[in-house]
């Protein structure tokens, strides 16, 4: 909200030091040039030229202020603060400019090198340092050191200073201290009704940091007082979301209706309304509220994710035709969402558009890209596809999560085109960013059996078994590898029927158990369970194992019929032609 955020961490915090700009570090430089004494040389007989004349004395590293800003700022863009410290502790010393020495205390205070800090503390005051920024940084280095009687007086002067922003200092100081519990004590004790300034955002913000330090009922004591004393909505949001956290949903409700009351084109204010009607499970009444007033990419997004809750195809449909006609700026901060109501509706090609829109800076560039690449295999261009995602895999190399996804989905698709080999590369690649994942060792698994690796398709399995023990998919999936290779089809018929006892109605589970009634040779039993298996789910390769058992039964036409539904299904299926080539050579 009010307080800024980047004071979190204390490499980020630094970061913030190198605006110290170039400029300002020449302007230094040559100031110090300017200062530094001439002398003639020694004349001798021959003409001197004139640059000859003068010779300009350069200090060593050590003396030349330049010099150690520049290698402080060098340290700091490696988030190396010990060194910056070291520089700017240095540089302090030859320079007259009280900025220095605030930077070399604030990165001293950091690494907690409080000798260090004091130094830096001294030399900032006789370089006329501010009262309140002196007491800011007097009181970040008594926190550091746990001296909380120092640490409140030097707060207390500091919020009692006449500086602009003497309260965010002092949320500042206390997001920063190292024992929360101690600046959570600091924080009630001085930041009271009675102290905080006529400013709303400073009571807000100060409700918000006691929430953080798990002061609950100090937040709530604040949020109250606030809403009391200015009555605003935004006063009145911040109390609502603390009642409806404490249970209290009616209470939430009605504090946020006068909110609404206030300003009711607040489009944050009905998001956060909205947010809650859905929590509470009205989704209608959510979806009602965001229907009218004005619209942004985030209203239409929840509308969006409400509709789709629903199931509500038509309000789908009707927002893919608002959003279109938005404004301009919304519909781009809107191009990935607007991609996922075309494809929603099948319109892959105005999809592909729409993701294509998302800008690089987008949060959701990666996932557009993902899904681009879906789009362009579905409509057969396979090596786009796999271009895209390969692109996306050199894109993500410091990202593993996404780098796992695109490798995964790569995988996916080769599996999907009977690419076996190229999917089991695209598998252990996966696997070499996230070892033993399951869902990569079961797809790997998988490519590994289609292609024909028996052993190798049983060692994954067999893995995945012992990171998830009894898990229903492993298990049927090596059972059925198990059957498929006519290999230990007791321990086969095992751990299907562990599976089918799993999932007694699951399509998958019922082919490998009538695969394996196949290769054990009870025909009958295997013909009905691959008809019921069939029958629920029209699957290419369930087809082929009921041709199959079929054709060995003798009924060549009924098996061919099968066949003939499985050629439609899947008119590539390499099962079907290893399966024809058996029964017909």
């Amino acid at each position: 909200m009010w307080m800024d955020s980047s004071v979190r961490s204390a490499a980020t915090k630094f970061k913030q030091l190198r605006h110290f700009t170039a400029v300002a570090l020449l302007a230094l430089g040559l100031g110090a040039c300017a200062a530094t004494p001439l002398r003639t040389a020694q004349k001798t007989s021959s003409t001197p030229q004139p640059l000859a004349q003068v010779v300009v004395a350069t200090p060593d590293a050590g003396h030349d202020v330049m010099a150690q800003l520049l290698a402080g700022e060098m340290a700091l863009n490696h988030t190396d603060l010990k060194t910056a410290s070291g520089h700017y502790g240095k540089a302090m010393l030859l320079s007259g400019d009280p900025k220095v020495a605030e930077r070399a205390a604030s990165l001293a205070i950091a690494i907690h090198d409080n000798e260090a800090a004091q130094r830096a503390l001294d030399r900032w005051q006789v370089l006329d340092a501010k009262p309140a920024e002196m007491a800011q940084a007097r009181a970040e280095l008594a926190l550091d050191r746990g001296d909380a009687d120092e640490a409140r007086r030097q707060l207390e002067l500091l919020t009692g200073s006449t500086a602009k922003d003497a309260w965010r200092q002092f949320g500042r100081v206390l997001v920063g201290a190292r024992d929360q519990a101690q600046a959570g004590r600091l924080l009630e004790a001085l930041a009271t009704p009675q102290r905080l300034p006529g400013d709303v955002q400073a009571w807000l913000a100060m409700s918000e940091l006691g929430d953080k330090f798990g002061r609950h009922a100090y937040a709530v004591q604040i949020a109250e007082a606030a809403m009391q004393r200015f009555k605003s909505a935004e006063t009145y949001a911040w109390a609502a979301q603390m009642k409806f956290r404490d249970g209290d949903r009616e209470g939430a409700r009605a504090l946020l209706q006068k909110a609404l009351a206030k300003e009711p084109q607040n489009a944050r204010l009905r998001l956060a309304y909205a947010g809650m009607l859905s929590e509470a499970g009205d989704y209608v009444g959510a979806a009602r509220l965001l229907e009218h007033g004005p619209q942004d990419a985030d209203i239409y997004a929840l509308r969006a994710g409400l509709a789709a809750h629903n199931k509500d195809g038509k309000a789908l449909a009707a927002l893919y035709q608002d959003l279109q006609k938005a404004a301009p700026d919304v519909r781009e901060k809107s191009a990935y969402l607007l991609g996922q109501l075309a494809e929603m509706q099948h319109r892959d090609a105005e999809a592909l558009t729409w993701y294509g829109q998302v800008g690089d800076d987008d949060v959701h560039a990666f996932d557009a890209d993902l899904r681009s690449a879906m789009i362009l295999h579905a409509q057969g261009k396979l090596a786009e596809s796999h271009q895209l995602l390969e692109q996306l895999q050199l894109d993500s190399l410091d990202q593993p999560a996404q780098l796992r996804q695109a490798w995964q989905a790569d995988a996916e698709l080769y599996l999907g085109e009977q690419q076996y080999a190229k999917a089991e590369t695209a598998f252990s690649r996966a696997l070499q960013v996230v070892p033993n994942d399951p869902g990569l060792l079961y797809g790997r698994g998988l490519a590994y059996a289609d292609g024909g690796q028996v052993d190798l398709a049983i060692q994954d399995f067999e893995q995945l078994l012992k990171i998830k023990p009894g898990d229903v998919d492993a298990s049927n999936a090596l059972g059925y590898t198990l059957a498929d290779a006519n290999r230990d089809l007791p321990a086969a018929e095992r751990l299907i029927g562990a599976a089918r006892a799993a999932k007694p109605d699951d399509p998958a589970v019922a082919d490998s158990w009538g695969w394996l009634q196949y290769r054990q040779g009870h025909l009958e039993q295997a013909a009905q369970t691959l008809r019921d298996a069939w029958a629920a789910r029209k699957d290419a390769d369930v087809g082929v194992h009921l041709g199959e058992v079929l054709w060995k039964q003798g009924r060549q036409q009924e098996a061919q019929k099968v066949f003939d539904d499985v050629r439609k299904l899947d008119p590539k299926s390499r099962s079907l032609q290893e399966t024809l080539k058996r029964l017909q050579p």
